[in-house]
């Protein structure tokens, strides 16, 4: 659904690859520092009770995933490395985050409804993602769903950030919740598509 908006991110974007690339930084080291980055805002901020600013920082290093793929063609460095660290960096991430929101929960948050969701997506969205790569390595199409990884973050962190602003946990707890079905429908229709194929 999001991935209508990647032309309109790309072109905002465009300028700051340039520059990057004119600072001698490579994709693969964008990729890098943008996960570094998610990951403290989930890990060190999140467990703190700082939702908004945590949310802040990933948001401001999560773009890093289109950067980097914007300078690898920007600067002719398109590589199957690069493809596979992007790859695993955005696993990465996406678990931070749920991570990060879980620890908060289960601890100073004292929510364990939200904790238990948390649990919920972590797994379920690595599922949704490990099944498109299980089923295209196999030589089948997989990229199917109603909640692919564009709807899980933004669900995930503009929630996450009205909490933080004061909004009632319930909104969480909700969105959430909501998130864990779509990633679950996801897999089901993603196992449903590899096996119309393989039939």
């Amino acid at each position: 659904m999001l991935r209508h908006t990647r032309a309109f991110f790309s072109a905002l974007l465009t300028p700051i690859a340039k520059f990057l690339l004119r600072l001698g930084l490579t994709p693969n080291a964008v990729t890098v520092i943008g996960t570094v980055g998610v990951c403290s805002g989930a890990l060190v901020l999140y467990p703190l009770s700082e939702l908004f600013w945590g949310t802040v920082v990933i948001t401001a290093f999560v773009f890093s995933d289109l950067l980097d793929g914007l300078m690898a063609r920007l600067g002719k460095k398109l590589s199957v490395y690069g493809g596979f660290l992007d790859s695993v960096c955005d696993r990465i991430q996406d678990s931070a985050i749920f991570l990060g929101l879980l620890l908060y929960y289960f601890g100073a948050g004292e929510n364990y409804g939200i904790g238990a969701a948390a649990v919920l997506c972590l797994v379920l969205g690595l599922l949704v993602s490990y099944i498109r790569a299980r089923a295209e390595s196999e030589g089948y199409d997989a990229n199917t769903g109603i909640a692919e990884r564009p709807e899980r973050l933004v669900a995930a962190l503009v929630s996450a950030g009205l909490v933080g602003l004061g909004l009632p946990d319930a909104v969480l707890l909700i969105v959430m919740i909501l998130l864990a079905v779509a990633s679950f429908i996801t897999t089901v229709q993603r196992i449903h598509m590899v096996f119309s194929q393989a039939d």
